[in-house]
């Protein structure tokens, strides 16, 4: 009888095909863009919500609180509240137009300038004040 020699069997190997290769980088791909499209819509916000926006409210809100008025110009600061911002206030008795005395009526113009980077925050507001108690012109 003859023996044969033992043949060791081949190992089983398993493996990838080119094909599956593709289809597991194409899921990688987008689930990778998908979460960096979440992280820069994210710090867009945070950004965003970051920033302030000083307006010329609170001036406004302070000058109503007086009850005389004095023409001319005024400037300041926000202090620490809204370090950066400055604003500058200008009041002048309103004129209708036929050149008399406006009985107390003042014209406020208000503007805050501030901010960093390469374009500044910069916001503006009139309003008009009734204030009798004024120093008045007696004409002009």
């Amino acid at each position: 009888m003859k023996t044969r020699p033992l043949q060791q069997a081949a190992p089983a190997t398993r493996a990838f095909t080119l094909l599956e290769v593709a289809i597991a980088s194409a899921v990688l791909a987008v689930a990778l863009f998908a979460i960096l499209t979440l992280c820069i819509t994210n710090l867009r916000t945070a950004r965003a919500l970051g920033r302030v926006h000083v307006d010329p409210s609170s001036v406004a809100a302070l000058l109503s609180l007086t009850n005389r008025l004095e023409e001319g110009m005024e400037t300041g600061d926000f202090g620490d509240l809204n370090p950066g911002y400055a604003w500058t206030r200008r009041i002048t008795e309103f004129d209708f137009g036929n050149g008399g005395v406006s009985n107390g009526l003042f014209l406020v113009e208000i503007e805050v300038t501030g901010g960093s980077g390469p374009n500044p925050d910069r916001s503006t507001m009139q309003l008009l004040l009734y204030r009798p108690d004024s120093t008045r012109r007696t004409g002009r």
